[in-house]
C-alpha cells in the first residue's frame, strides 16, 4: 500500500509504552499457551527506512542470522516499494538497520544491468529472504506509472553478500508479493506467493488466480542458487488490482515445523494452513488449504510470521493492528501498532514483520512513516 506520508529523518530511536492494549484472551489460558505478544508493552521507532535516493514504502523484512560480506548478524534487511516520486512498483533500494538505529545502504537494483529477465523492470516488494552463503533474493513487481494496470510478472532478484545482482529466476514467477524459505543443508525451499496473474486485465474485477509457487534450489557458497523445480502447492486465491494498494491478493507467508504453510489472503482476511508443503504437488483447482481463521480482528492480514510457540502473527493493511492466532485458529491477542491517520487509524500501513529471536520481541515496517519500528 502506498507510504501516505514521508519522513525526512528519523536518527534516533523514539519510545512509547503502549497503551490500551486490545486484549482478546482464551478463556481459561495457562502459562503453557500465554499469547506471544502479550510479553511485549513497547514500541520504539529504530529509524526511518529512506535511502538518499529517496525510495518509500518498506515492504519486506528478514533479520539477518549470520554475518557474511556486508551483510550482519542482527542486521534487518528491508526493501522499498515505491520511488521518491511515491510511485508503486518503482522502489529499487534495499537498505540495512542495525538494532541501534544505524541505516546503510545495502543494494541499489538497476533494472537495464540485471544479468537475466524480469519483465516489466525493478519494483521491490515484501518477498525478502537471506538464504545460506549470503544469498539475498527479493521478489520485484515491476510498474511503468506506479499503478498495477502497467504492471508486469517481474522476477526474483538474487545478490550476493555484498549487494551486487548476480541472477533472476522467473520460473513459475507471476507477480511475487512474498516469500518464505526453509532451508536443509545445500538444498532450500523457497515459497512464494503470486498475484498477478490474469489480475491487471480484469481491470479491478477479481480473478481466482492467485497461487504459491514452491521453488526448490541448490545452494553453494561460490555460485548463486540454481532452481532445481518449480511447482505450484496452492491456487485459486481471489485478487484484484487496487489504485491505492496496488493489489490485493495473498501476501504473508509461515511455514511451521511440521511443514504446514499459513496463508494471508488480504483481499478476503482469511488466513490458510496448507499442510505438506515441502512435498505437496499435483494438487487440483483450486487448492487453497484448510481455513484457519477469518474476519474478528483480522482487516486485510498482510506480512505474517509464526511466533516461537507456533502462533500466527499478521499484520493488518485495514486497520493498523498486529493480530495473534493459535493454529487451531483462535485469535487470542491483537493490539494497535500504529495511530497514523486518516481513519480507520493506521489502515495502510503495515506490511512486513520478523520475530526476533529469545523474546526479542517483533520487527515491522510502518510504510505511513516509513520507519523500522519494534514491539518489546
Amino acid at each position: 500500500m502506498p507510504a501516505r506520508h514521508r519522513m525526512a529523518a528519523v536518527t534516533a530511536a523514539a519510545t512509547g509504552v503502549i497503551a490500551g492494549l486490545g486484549l482478546a484472551m482464551a478463556p481459561a489460558a495457562s502459562a503453557a499457551n500465554v499469547p506471544y505478544l502479550s510479553h511485549f508493552h513497547t514500541l520504539t521507532t529504530l529509524h526511518s527506512t529512506i535511502p538518499t535516493n529517496g525510495d518509500v514504502n518498506p515492504y519486506g523484512i528478514f533479520i539477518i542470522q549470520q554475518s557474511t560480506g556486508d551483510l550482519h548478524a542482527g542486521n534487518v534487511l528491508i526493501s522499498n516499494f515505491n520511488n521518491n516520486l511515491n510511485e508503486q512498483g518503482r522502489g529499487t533500494t534495499i537498505v540495512q538497520v542495525n538494532p541501534n538505529g544505524i541505516r546503510s545502504r545495502f543494494a541499489l537494483i538497476n533494472a537495464s544491468t540485471l544479468p537475466g529477465p524480469c519483465p516489466g523492470g525493478v519494483g521491490l516488494t515484501t518477498a525478502l529472504e537471506v538464504l545460506p552463503g549470503g544469498w539475498v533474493v527479493v521478489g520485484s513487481v515491476p510498474s511503468t506509472n506506479g499503478q498495477a494496470s502497467t504492471s508486469q510478472a517481474g522476477c526474483l532478484i538474487v545478490l550476493n553478500s555484498e549487494g551486487q545482482v548476480k541472477e533472476t529466476i522467473t520460473n513459475g514467477i507471476n507477480g511475487p508479493w512474498d516469500s518464505v524459505a526453509v532451508t536443509q543443508g545445500d538444498t532450500a525451499n523457497l515459497f512464494v506467493s503470486n498475484v498477478l496473474k490474469g489480475t491487471a486485465a480484469a481491470n479491478g474485477m477479481v480473478v481466482n488466480n492467485g497461487y504459491v509457487q514452491r521453488l526448490t534450489l541448490h545452494l553453494s557458497a561460490n555460485t548463486p542458487p540454481q532452481v532445481v523445480s518449480s511447482t505450484t502447492i496452492a491456487n485459486g486465491y481471489p485478487q484484484r488490482t487496487d489504485s491505492s494498494a496496488f493489489v490485493l491478493g495473498i501476501t504473508g507467508l509461515g511455514i511451521g515445523t511440521g511443514g504446514t504453510l499459513h496463508v494471508a489472503e488480504t483481499l478476503t482476511s482469511q488466513i490458510f494452513a496448507v499442510p505438506n508443503a515441502l512435498t505437496r504437488s499435483g494438487i487440483p483447482s483450486p487448492s487453497e488449504g484448510t481455513l484457519v481463521t477469518q474476519g474478528g480482528q483480522l482487516n486485510m492480514p498482510l506480512g505474517l510470521a509464526l511466533a516461537p510457540n507456533g502462533d500466527i502473527l499478521t499484520v493488518n493493511g485495514g486497520n493498523g493492528k498486529i493480530v495473534e492466532t493459535t493454529s487451531a485458529g483462535n485469535q487470542v491477542f491483537h493490539l494497535n501498532l500504529d495511530s497514523t491517520p486518516p481513519v480507520p487509524l493506521g489502515a495502510g500501513a503495515l506490511f512486513g514483520l520478523a520475530v526476533r529471536p529469545a523474546l526479542g520481541g517483533v520487527y515491522y515496517v510502518d510504510d505511513a512513516t516509513n520507519t523500522l519500528r519494534l514491539l518489546h
